[in-house]
């Protein structure tokens, strides 16, 4: 009885002597797989890396960073989560530096945005300040065929004016389209980015009058853009997107988040949000 009792202790310090062990392995793995993102993105930054760059299989990568697979299979599967890598299996595959993709970045970028909890007012004075200068910098670098897209646009929305949700659809793809002829993709994806947290698609305050004025709102911007009269575009927008901000911030009704006024809307709305 003696020695059971005995044993018993010792093989209970040898389990928790295990789990200890692995929970350690698992934190240093961890730690590893970390130094060798954090390698891989600094060479990126460095420019010592570009899209399409091989990195190698897991094994190549264990090798050049001198760590067990294990580690380096972590590292490869943030690095892909991340965007950094994109990876193929089987015979030729391995890890390469991935190639842009400004709508994934713009997507992540609304997700982190929406959970963070961002407040209307916050969100529509980022978006102030990136469509004044994207109108300014579309009247200096729009080409014709950004023109062109902007009256096709124009057109469309015309026609869909008694369809609010056609028209608000396309009166989005109006400002999107003045920001492309900006030319600057940082403004573009920051954009695309506020579309997706911003947007909502419905409001009980829309009405076709209120379609037929931002109609000639977007018109003038047209003009100005066409005209190359940075000045007066960046005017013409930033007194716009004052009065959406001013417009979605009232249809929150006191909420600090934009997804409780979508979800407003969704319960039963029958107007639609304008832009």
């Amino acid at each position: 009885m003696t020695s059971e009792k005995q044993q018993a202790p010792a093989h209970t310090s040898q389990g928790s002597g295990d789990l200890t062990a692995r929970i350690m392995f698992a934190g240093r793995s961890s730690s590893l797989s970390a130094q060798v993102v954090a390698q891989v993105r600094d060479a990126l930054f460095a420019k010592r890396l570009k899209p399409g760059d091989f990195l190698g299989t897991e094994k190549d990568l264990a090798a050049r960073f001198k760590a067990s697979r294990i580690v380096a299979r972590d590292a490869l599967r943030t690095l892909e989560a991340l965007g950094i890598v994109e990876i193929r299996m089987g015979k030729g595959g391995g890890a390469r530096i991935a190639h842009g993709n400004p709508r994934l970045f713009a997507e992540a970028l609304a997700v982190q945005l929406d959970l963070t909890g961002v407040t209307a007012a916050e969100i529509m004075d980022a978006q102030r300040a990136i469509e004044t200068l994207g109108a300014e910098l579309a009247a200096e670098n729009a080409t014709e065929e950004d023109i062109a897209k902007l009256r096709r646009l124009l057109q469309e929305a015309e026609a869909a004016i008694a369809d609010l949700d056609e028209f608000t659809r396309l009166s989005r793809d109006f400002h999107l389209a003045v920001a492309e002829a900006s030319h600057n993709r940082v403004l573009i994806v920051q954009l695309m980015s506020l579309e997706h947290v911003s947007w909502p698609r419905r409001n009980v305050t829309a009405t076709p009058k209120l379609a037929r004025h931002i109609m000639e709102i977007h018109s003038k911007l047209a003009d100005l853009i066409e005209l190359h009269d940075p000045s007066g575009a960046r005017a013409l927008m930033d007194d716009h997107v004052k009065m959406i901000r001013a417009r979605r911030v009232a249809e929150h009704g006191g909420s600090t988040h934009p997804s409780a006024a979508r979800g407003r809307a969704k319960r039963g709305a029958n107007g639609h949000t304008i832009c």
